[in-house]
């Protein structure tokens, strides 16, 4: 075994680092996420509740979250699944780099997320990645 290869075998053993997890902004300062989440907050707290429990899972977890909790889109866009009773919610992010995971989208849904959903994601994952200070938000969620 070449020195090289000694060194991949030994890093997949070592878990990935957590994430720090931020909300995605647009340039007029709003956060679409962050306003769906204070709307689900004021409809249905216990959702809200386990919406920011995925969060923190996220957050703690990283690129190592798997199915059930969280599934590849397409495009490098994942969601965050939540099930509350027989709503499905789902919150839409991408990673930054190794240790950033920015939540781009949340929405409600009955079947497959919605492909302008995921296409909504995508073009706001190319924006961050152009400019990712001017799309992160800076306000605190518990605050929205």
């Amino acid at each position: 075994m070449t020195a090289l290869s000694q060194k991949c075998d030994m890093s997949l053993d070592l878990p990935m680092p957590a994430c720090h997890l931020v909300f995605y902004q647009e340039n007029d300062g709003e956060s679409p996420v962050v306003d769906w989440l204070k709307e689900l907050r004021h409809t249905d707290a216990k959702a809200f509740t386990k919406c920011r429990a995925a969060l923190a899972r996220l957050a703690a977890l990283g690129h190592e979250l798997r199915r059930p909790e969280a599934d590849l889109l397409r495009d490098g866009i994942y969601e965050l699944r939540i099930r509350m009773g027989s709503v499905n919610y789902r919150l839409l992010y991408f990673f930054h780099q190794r240790t950033v995971s920015v939540v781009a989208h949340g929405l409600t849904k009955e079947d497959i997320v919605p492909p302008t959903d995921i296409n909504r994601a995508i073009a706001r994952k190319s924006a961050y990645a152009a400019n990712p200070t001017a799309h992160t938000f800076k306000g605190e969620i518990d605050h929205a």
